[in-house]
């Protein structure tokens, strides 16, 4: 392997979480800063980068399908693995041939650091000026980890204890990225609900950021039921707040939500969203849902079915439930066979798309502002602050532009504009 080449071609690949994504975004710019050219593809490139997720054995899977399948691509590149699974099973990473370079959570933003002292970036290379991220919106990091001890969840064991960012870092990341040009951030933690530093709670932090930064949308990555309150929804009455709030459900049984260890009711999950929607009548509520949860019967995969169709989420992530290693609910007894899980998966997401369809729909014939992203096939695509996807046929370059439009029908996973 050829170590001296001045000019490094990098690609990295993200799996899991928004926090993924925003910690990538950093390591992509502090690369481009040390010479690096950031690709998008891994093929014939000097250095790979995975950042890994864990949180099931899918995710672990397709962990070790990419890395295997980087080596093959590039046969001479460096392999490098980082992040959540590394934290949990370093061992089985490093079985894997051609893996260069392994840091878990506590080492991975030293990855510059780590590549140079290897001999993998030289020193003297220039910054790549051209740089400007991987996509039109960015992701900054409030929060990290999480207290919580939900019985399915390797999150904690992974992440570690909470902690958060103080303000002023917070506000000169983002006052970067409109540096940048980029005109909507993404707000992520694991918990980032429970932000505080010092005085400042998340309230108080989106408080400080639409008063001391001039970003045009401001969109928070998840919060739990506990976290909504008439004082800080009332916030999203500023327009430059993305009317988007991804609510954790995780069951619409009571049963479940209790063996799951989680904090809150179906009726205290169904108070928050009604508290949005009176506040934030065009908001955007989305979800996760788990099935097939240890004993999870019949009767309460039907009250959770029945009560994400009352909830008519404007998007519903839909996951198997996957035993994690040292967490209480691999432990349990009552696991659900995987013919199970695979055809309430199967109902769950048929809602979740009618649900979906049904959002998407009311909008039609609405005037919406619309982030565009990218174009393919000659078709570009973008999200209206309240997380509807948008396609329409431009011949400029609106990458990066916020345009408004009157969609007409719904197309695909969204809706078009003719």
């Amino acid at each position: 392997m050829d170590k001296g080449l001045k000019t490094k071609r990098v690609a990295i690949e993200t799996l899991g979480c928004k926090l993924n994504q925003a910690e990538s975004q950093e390591l992509a710019a502090e690369l481009a800063a040390a010479g690096c050219r950031i690709v998008d593809s891994a093929e014939g490139v000097d250095i790979y980068i995975l950042n890994t997720c864990t949180v099931t054995h899918v995710a672990d899977r397709k962990t070790r399908h990419l890395l295997r399948m980087a080596r093959r691509r590039s046969p001479d590149a460096v392999i490098v693995a980082i992040g959540c699974y590394p934290q949990r099973n370093r061992q089985e990473l490093a079985a894997i041939d051609g893996v260069d370079l392994i840091l878990d959570n506590t080492q991975k933003m030293e990855l510059v650091e780590r590549l140079r002292a290897g001999g993998y970036l030289d020193g003297a290379a220039l910054p790549d000026e051209s740089f400007d991220g991987l996509r039109s919106r960015s992701f900054v990091r409030a929060q990290d980890g999480c207290n919580n001890r939900c019985a399915y969840c390797i999150v904690p064991l992974v992440r570690g204890r909470e902690k958060s960012l103080p303000v002023d870092k917070v506000i000169v990341a983002i006052e970067d990225r409109v540096g940048r040009g980029y005109r909507e951030v993404v707000l992520t933690g694991t918990e980032i609900g429970s932000y505080h530093h010092n005085s400042f709670d998340i309230k108080g932090l989106i408080e400080a950021i639409l008063n001391r930064t001039e970003v045009e949308r401001l969109r928070l990555s998840s919060l739990q039921p506990h976290h909504i309150t008439p004082q800080l929804i009332g916030l999203w009455r500023n327009q430059r707040l993305c009317p988007h709030l991804h609510l954790s459900l995780q069951s619409g049984s009571n049963g479940v939500l209790a063996r799951m260890k989680r904090r809150y009711t179906t009726e205290d999950y169904r108070r928050a969203v009604e508290l949005i929607r009176s506040i934030v009548p065009q908001a955007a509520v989305t979800t996760d849902v788990i099935v097939g949860f240890p004993g999870e019967s019949d009767d309460e995969f039907e009250e959770s079915y029945d009560f994400c169709k009352r909830m008519e989420f404007a998007r519903i992530h839909v996951f198997p439930y996957s035993p994690r290693p040292g967490t209480e609910a691999a432990r349990m007894e009552g696991q659900v066979s995987a013919g199970v899980k695979k055809e309430r998966s199967k109902k769950m997401l048929a809602l979740a798309e009618d649900s979906a369809r049904s959002f998407r729909q009311r909008f039609l014939g609405e005037t919406m502002p619309v982030l565009w992203e990218q174009q393919c096939g000659g078709v570009w695509s973008g999200l209206t602050a309240n997380y509807i996807r948008v396609y329409a046929k431009s011949s400029e370059d609106i990458a990066g532009r916020i345009t408004e439009v009157k969609p007409d029908r719904l197309w695909r996973d969204g809706v078009r504009v003719l």
